[in-house]
């Protein structure tokens, strides 16, 4: 069975091999990085189903960093650890799009049950998210679209966000600036161009059901109709 894959961010070293080896003791794979800059490019390249970020760290916040991330991925548990107790830290963090907040100091039997709840929350919340759309069966956490009894194809990471929230929101009109913040980072023109071919891209492979649209509401967004 693979290991779980948690990436870890802190720029204390003592305390970083610390967590790093009693996670790895418990069976997870750790991604150990002392800066914010370095957990992004982590991040990019090793794709972790969960990250543990330091909130002060330097190059790039804890805060800055879960930011950049849910730009591009609404769905990975981030964890928060900070030596700050304010409420207003608090409440930034889980604004953010932190899914839970752990005060230094810790015990490490503490942040492991928690990471296993947040683990096993979303391995519930995947396995609800195969959705049927027409004829296509679109599995969400595989990325995958799949025809009828035919093969699935595989979808870019991008295509299947893109097309999870059209689905989540059929009928309805996608806010079009909305979504370019979500997923692109900003609603500029040149993101915007870009969105438009993703969306070219998901006709053209949602075209075998002639029941299934996807409609350009001039000056409004998209919208999913099946």
């Amino acid at each position: 069975m693979p290991k779980t894959t948690i990436l870890l961010a802190e720029d204390e070293p003592a305390l970083g091999q610390i967590i790093k080896e009693s996670l790895e003791t418990r069976g997870f794979k750790v991604l150990l990085c002392d800066n914010g800059e370095k957990a992004l490019e982590t991040y990019q390249t090793q794709h972790p189903e969960l990250l543990v970020l330091d909130v002060m760290m330097p190059k790039k916040d804890g805060f800055s960093l879960a930011k950049d991330i849910r730009a591009i991925d609404d769905t990975i548990p981030i964890i928060f650890l900070t030596a700050k107790s304010q409420t207003q830290d608090v409440v930034e963090g889980f604004t953010i799009g932190g899914n839970d907040y752990l005060k230094k100091p810790f015990s490490m039997e503490e942040l492991i049950v928690r990471i296993n709840n947040l683990l096993h929350r979303t391995t519930i919340q995947k396995t609800s998210e195969i959705l049927q759309l027409g004829d296509y069966t679109f599995n969400f956490p595989k990325q995958t679209l799949g025809f009828k009894d035919n093969d699935s194809i595989l979808l870019t990471h991008r295509e299947a966000h893109l097309l999870f929230h059209l689905v989540k929101n059929k009928n309805k009109v996608l806010d079009r600036s909305l979504i370019l913040n979500k997923l692109w980072g900003n609603d500029d023109f040149f993101n915007a161009r870009s969105m438009d071919v993703f969306i070219s891209k998901l006709r053209k492979k949602l075209s075998k059901d002639n029941s299934i649209q996807i409609l350009n509401v001039r000056g409004f967004g998209y919208k999913l109709i099946c």
